[in-house]
């Protein structure tokens, strides 16, 4: 990428399962790199041993609170080692579907100290923009059944709904909350609405005009006019 941000620009992507967190990821993957920018699309948990540890008790049975926060900060550690942090150091874009909110939000609502994981979290940049796609877990296990899958162990009504209500209650910077029951075209424009004003603030703020300008017309080359 020619024109970069000084620490990159990071994005992540929330909310219950079936909200359509996937989805978005990858529409804001392909719509931001149109201008030549340099994304990176990852998830978590990772493919990483402790992400797969974690993966595996989806479908297995649930691993106590403890051991789960555990993992997830394990695996987020390496995570931030290999890819997102040497990612944002290049002044790249990183795009995370799922973050440490969701483990705050899931372990919370199994019991866990919601500031004891927050804290816990504190080796992780913070985003950019955090786009919480909010929906009812209702419409959530709809969605998953509706695409063929069988809701795993973390995806019951009482879980879901816990864990809605406290993404929703979570105060972490640069918060975005999407009515994920909209169209995905809806959702994905009220999305880069929130980037665009994001992205350019950021710009503004850490390089000259005409840098900044370059920077943003890399990743929105329509905004490279204003």
């Amino acid at each position: 990428m020619d024109h970069v941000l000084p620490g990159g620009f990071l994005i992540a992507v929330e909310g219950i399962d079936g909200a359509g967190k996937t989805t978005l990821a990858a529409a804001l993957a392909q719509m931001l790199g149109h201008g030549g920018a340099v994304i990176n699309v990852t998830k978590e948990p990772t493919r990483g041993p402790w992400g797969m540890r974690l993966r595996e008790s989806a479908a297995s049975g649930r691993l106590t609170p403890e051991n789960e926060a555990d993992f997830l900060i394990r695996d987020r550690r390496e995570h931030v080692a290999n890819l997102i942090g040497p990612a944002l150091a290049r002044g790249e874009c990183v795009i995370l579907d799922r973050y440490y909110p969701s483990m705050v939000a899931y372990q919370g609502a199994a019991g866990l100290d919601i500031n004891d994981l927050m804290e816990a979290n504190a080796f992780a940049p913070r985003p950019d923009v955090l786009l919480l796609l909010d929906l009812s877990p209702e419409v959530g296990l709809q969605r998953i059944r509706a695409r063929g899958d069988v809701p795993n162990a973390f995806e019951t009504t009482a879980t879901l709904e816990a864990c809605r209500r406290i993404f929703l209650a979570m105060d972490v910077p640069n918060k975005h909350v999407l009515d994920a029951s909209r169209s995905a075209e809806d959702v994905l424009q009220a999305a880069i609405w929130a980037i665009t004003l994001t992205l350019a603030d950021k710009a503004r703020r850490t390089l000259p005009p005409v840098e900044a300008v370059n920077a943003i017309s890399t990743m929105l080359p329509d905004l490279a006019a204003v």
